[in-house]
């Protein structure tokens, strides 16, 4: 009886000493110290000074496989904005790898139209692989388009698909809208079931709703929502899908893309697919390009991978940089009337980069 005794104490005392060991949280993630990683702990406090002031909401920095600054409120969902047509990029990969979706199908054939004025036969030669690349042609009213954008659009059928790169909310929403009809199921379910799950993201579970014209997200009283559709019926039939992440999940998102799809030996986006969608495809600013869904920074070195990035209004941030191994978060509340400004936001990644250790 006493040996079973002292068994019983001996497992438990076990059990203890490893959990005290074990260096991986409930959150899922590693953590390290900085220095272990090559970057300076004293300087992230200087990050960390600046977030603060600065009106960030959280911000995350993963090197080398290991959490090395985490701050703010990492677990709490709001918009995304824009990163949504990076999260859009690993959907389409695994339905083009499903054999669901042909990227040399055109609009006509898959029978794409919108509201007056509908597209013309010039417009509808469009294929799936321009809309991806922003390259469609097709300067139709749009759902969730910002000023800044609608002062860069091109007039109605002055290119031809593929010639002229145009962000063009257009070509996403209708992307969003082929991607269900080929699959079946909306974004949101296709998202929970092919990566939010498999990656164990511990805060998105696919709930979404739908509002229309005249409303505006800023003024949504949202409770737990992942996500939703809006609709500007008076522009287009196709909405815009917004998603609301958490800073730990978006960081789960950039880790499957920095391991080249790959997940606990599962892949569950197509290294090849990776590979096509971060290579530059139309220039836009300085050194930034962009590629499929991310906005690529081509490598000086050709035997490196390139790094991407998507932002969002408010200047969220989702950045994968190869090379240094290194992926960061960075977010804004923009939900709650935030006033975080561009300056605030450059001056972080200078601070963040400044923090490496210089050998």
């Amino acid at each position: 009886m006493k040996i079973k005794q002292d068994l019983i104490i001996y497992l438990f005392g076990l059990l203890v000493f490893l959990a005290s060991c074990d260096t991986t949280p409930k959150s899922g993630f590693t953590y390290a110290e900085p220095e272990t990683k090559g970057y300076s702990s004293q300087k992230l406090e200087l990050l960390k000074e600046h977030l603060e002031k600065s009106g960030s909401s959280s911000m995350m920095i993963m090197v080398d496989g290991a959490i090395i600054f985490e701050w703010g409120e990492t677990s709490k969902k709001h918009t995304i904005h824009s990163i949504r047509k990076a999260l859009l990029n690993s959907l389409v990969g695994i339905a083009i790898e499903q054999g669901k979706i042909d990227t040399s199908l055109t609009l006509k054939q898959l029978g794409i139209n919108d509201i007056e004025p509908k597209l013309s036969e010039n417009e509808q030669q469009a294929k799936i692989i321009d809309l991806l690349k922003s390259r469609s042609g097709i300067y139709h009213d749009a759902a969730a388009v910002s000023e800044a954008m609608l002062r860069s659009k091109p007039k109605r059928n002055s290119f031809a698909p593929g010639e002229h790169y145009y962000y063009n909310n257009w070509d996403f929403n209708t992307m969003g809208a082929i991607l269900e009809m080929q699959t079946g199921k909306s974004i949101y379910d296709l998202f929970n079931e092919e990566i939010a799950i498999p990656l164990g993201m511990k805060d998105y579970k696919g709930k979404y709703f739908t509002y229309t014209d005249g409303e505006s997200s800023e003024d949504l009283n949202f409770t737990d929502e992942d996500g939703f559709y809006q609709y500007e019926k008076t522009k287009s039939k196709y909405p815009a899908y917004h998603f609301r992440m958490s800073a730990h999940d978006l960081m789960l998102y950039g880790q499957l893309y920095l391991n080249y799809g790959s997940w606990d030996g599962n892949q569950i986006v197509p290294k090849e697919w990776i590979d096509v969608s971060t290579k530059p495809y139309s220039n836009l600013q300085n050194f930034v390009k962009r590629g499929i869904l991310w906005s690529v920074i081509v490598s000086k070195d050709d035997t490196k991978r390139n790094s991407f990035f998507h932002t969002g209004a408010g200047m969220h941030c989702l950045g994968v940089y190869p090379n240094f191994d290194m992926i960061y978060v960075h977010r804004v509340d923009t939900e709650n009337k935030s006033n975080y400004n561009e300056g605030d936001f450059f001056k972080m990644l200078d601070l963040l980069f400044d923090s490496k250790i210089k050998k």
